[in-house]
């Protein structure tokens, strides 16, 4: 987590972890609370793509 930042605004980001086995994060969150943006996990895999502008 410590080499994870916002791709947006390179912010902390912040884990939410709603499913884990055996020391992986299957699925959960990354939050930003500086420019409040949220990256999915699925699949131990975090989403990291900047929203798309309008």
């Amino acid at each position: 987590m410590k080499i994870l930042a916002c791709p947006v605004c390179k912010g902390d980001l912040v884990l939410t972890v709603e499913k884990e086995e055996k020391g992986e994060i299957i699925t959960g969150s990354l939050y930003c609370a500086k420019c409040p943006h949220t990256y999915p996990i699925t699949d131990t895999i975090p989403d990291l793509m900047p929203p798309a502008r309008p």
